[in-house]
């Protein structure tokens, strides 16, 4: 019979009660509810910010949606979560910095790669985001990470564009970067998913 140090437990049980693998991760064990509140405690820039409060994920998230609107106002639904869901993957491995990305290289992006694929089946998207959209929403990860850098993880404006670009088209005042507590930002994530549900004509009930 095997030992258990030959079989790792490689999947997580979740709030909901799914039983999540992070190997080979189904669509069905997938929750929005899990999404949200995993990343209403993820801190990004490793909790490396100012304020009493975490800037977690699930606010970046929030961030990076409305940017993306602002850039494309003519954005679809689909594309809107496609943004709204574009770290989803965190909610289970973390967000990892982007100096540590590299290190780890290319095991890190498969299980990344399947969880946003299963992700994305879940909730009825393609399981490859189109290269435009993908770019866009990048842009405005870009311009979140350029004021979130500044505002809150103590870069100067110089170093900020030396790394993320001077955004363009969006202004400081149109963000809300004032970290907040984990359960308002997970109730607003999923506030946020439903509104986007309702125009896909998707109207889930909350778990």
């Amino acid at each position: 019979m095997p030992s258990a140090a030959a079989s790792p437990r490689a999947w997580q049980r979740m709030l909901s009660g799914r039983r999540l693998d992070l190997i080979d991760p189904s669509p069905l064990d997938i929750e929005i509810t899990d999404i949200a509140h995993g990343l209403a405690r993820v801190a990004r820039w490793n909790g490396q910010t100012t304020g009493d409060q975490a800037f977690s994920v699930a606010q970046h998230s929030l961030v990076v949606e409305m940017i993306f609107r602002h850039l494309k106002p003519s954005a679809s639904p689909d594309e809107c979560l496609v943004a709204l869901l574009h770290d989803a993957p965190e909610y289970v491995i973390g967000d990892m910095i982007s100096p540590f990305k590299a290190v780890m290289g290319g095991d890190y992006k498969k299980i990344e790669k399947r969880l946003e694929e299963a992700v994305h089946l879940r909730f009825g998207l393609a399981p490859a985001t189109p290269k435009t959209l993908k770019a866009l929403i990048k842009r405005a990860d870009r311009i979140s990470a350029f004021f979130e850098a500044i505002e809150l993880a103590g870069f100067s404006e110089k170093e900020a564009a030396k790394f993320f670009g001077r955004p363009r088209g969006i202004s400081r005042d149109m963000v809300l970067l004032d970290p907040l507590p984990a359960t308002n930002v997970q109730k607003d994530y999923v506030k946020r998913f439903e509104e986007i549900e309702a125009l896909r004509g998707n109207i889930r009930k909350r778990a």
